[in-house]
């Protein structure tokens, strides 16, 4: 007689972490769907867009434009002007101007503005690059930035035209999602090793131990404590979706910003100090994830430190509050709930992108 295969029974955990993820994600789908915020109606204008290559900042900014200007035209940054004047839109946005652009970008921009289009650059890489954009924004009509403490000092380089645009999230990429086991972590990380970020987790390194930890990006092996953090270890980029994966199915997320002084990586000749808060502050929090990020300025300007989100200022405090945060899951869902809701009102493209268009337009 054929033996019956025996039925494999779940583990009353799984059972329990089954169910209190559909709950999580069930309550996350209902302050989606009450705090989506109508988009500004369509406005008769065409625009020439010419990305950088960010994808999770370049496809945001090109479907809430698709939605807020009649003609939206889309141009490699070796093409600007050969398109701009086969197009002849009403205004060029440039997204950054840094990285991938090519040796003739300015000689480019110069010419589309002698055919009498404006244009625009919105910088989100500040102010780590002030050695090259205080030469690249003087070559522009209109200058937006998402560092605060960038406006006056474009101003004081003689920009008639500079605006605080500060970044926000593209929530069809960025949102609460189910996951399988190889995405969950009691603690997550995700970005590059600067300086800050190692003397961080060299600091936790003994707590981290025997927890599920995932510490993901470039230049990891810079760790005093390298070889103990090694299983926790992913290098390499890891792609906006995955990385939203990551987030989702997460515990807590950390969010630690990168220095800005002069050397720490960057190029910020000028020494200008950032006090304006990263993409990753919206990313995580678009995602229905526990945040805990360093402070930063403006940070109580976009979310609430004790209410959206929470904050430390130490490894010491740090650890408290991961320990806390653990053992307190109600709490942590409050928190995710609430940055969640504050994302979605305030911070997506389609919220952020009309004040840029304003300016545009008004002055074409």
């Amino acid at each position: 007689m054929k033996a019956r295969k025996r039925k494999k029974h779940k583990h009353p955990r799984e059972y329990r972490d089954g169910y209190h993820e559909g709950y999580r994600l069930g309550m996350c789908e209902a302050v989606q769907r009450l705090n989506t915020p109508g988009v500004e109606a369509c406005r008769p204008f065409k625009l020439m867009y010419v990305p950088q290559g960010f994808q999770a900042i370049d496809t945001g900014v090109t479907e809430a434009l698709q939605q807020l200007v009649s003609e939206l035209v889309i141009s490699t940054p070796e093409t600007m002007l050969e398109t701009a004047a086969r197009e002849m839109p009403g205004a060029v946005l440039v997204m950054n101007g840094l990285h991938v652009f090519p040796e003739n970008h300015l000689e480019q921009i110069s010419e589309i503005r002698k055919l009498g289009i404006p244009t625009a650059i919105w910088f989100v890489d500040d102010p780590y690059f002030t050695e090259d954009t205080s030469v690249i924004c003087k070559h522009y009509d209109h200058v937006f930035t998402h560092e605060l403490g960038c406006v006056e000092f474009y101003q004081s380089l003689g920009v008639s035209s500079v605006h605080y645009l500060p970044l926000c999230v593209n929530p069809k990429m960025f949102y609460p999602r189910r996951t399988g086991p190889q995405y969950q972590y009691d603690i997550v990380f995700i970005g590059n090793a600067f300086r800050n970020r190692t003397e961080l987790f060299d600091e936790l390194a003994p707590y981290l131990k025997g927890k599920k930890v995932l510490i993901a990006g470039g230049f990891w092996e810079r760790l005093a404590t390298y070889d103990q953090l090694t299983p926790f270890i992913s290098n390499g980029f890891i792609p906006p979706e995955e990385t939203a994966n990551y987030y989702s199915g997460a515990k807590i997320v950390i969010n630690i910003h990168r220095p800005w002084e002069e050397g720490q990586d960057n190029r910020n000749s000028y020494r200008l100090p950032s006090r304006s808060i990263n993409p990753r502050t919206y990313e995580i929090s678009a995602c229905g994830t526990m945040q805990l990020t360093d402070v930063r300025e403006d940070l109580g300007n976009y979310y609430r430190p004790g209410y959206d989100l929470d904050t430390f200022g130490s490894a010491k405090e740090l650890q408290q509050k991961i320990e806390y945060y653990l053992k307190h899951e109600k709490e942590r869902r409050i928190y995710a709930l609430r940055g969640l809701r504050t994302t979605m009102r305030n911070h997506t493209f389609t919220a952020r992108l009309p004040h840029l268009l304003n300016v545009i337009a008004s002055r074409v």
